[in-house]
């Protein structure tokens, strides 16, 4: 069951904005084929805070998290800490987050956003 949440509090806007500011070029593709409502009429939003954590990218209307991941997600710690987050963001805020790495955007972009596509259309039943 979610709760309501402080959505991108103000304690993150500055780290928000860095993110942004310095986004991978993963981050920078991506983004070029979900912003402006490009897939399927939805809205999503870049480097959102939900609770304490921020989300590369966001879709409030699906409740849809979708997280880029680099080099640095195959460390065992940091692994941990990214179930840890992911299990708060679906317990406790009803968000469902979608991983995919670094370099499957880079090189296969049209499969992740097909993924994407696949999972509107299972999950949301306005569809």
């Amino acid at each position: 069951m979610s709760i309501p949440l402080q959505k991108n509090p103000k304690n993150t806007k500055t780290l928000r904005q860095e993110l942004r500011a310095s986004a991978t070029p993963a981050e920078k593709l991506l983004w070029q084929y979900i912003k402006e409502k490009q897939i399927d009429n939805y809205r999503f939003r870049r480097q959102h805070g939900v609770g304490p954590y921020i989300l590369d990218f966001y879709c409030p209307s699906l409740r849809l998290g979708i997280e880029l991941d680099g080099n640095v997600h195959d460390d065992v710690i940091v692994q941990e800490h990214d179930w840890e987050r992911e299990k708060y963001l679906k317990e406790i805020a009803g968000i469902h987050v979608l991983r995919f790495e670094n370099e499957e955007v880079t090189s296969n972009t049209e499969a992740v956003i097909e993924v994407i596509r696949c999972w509107i259309a299972k999950n949301n039943p306005s569809c």
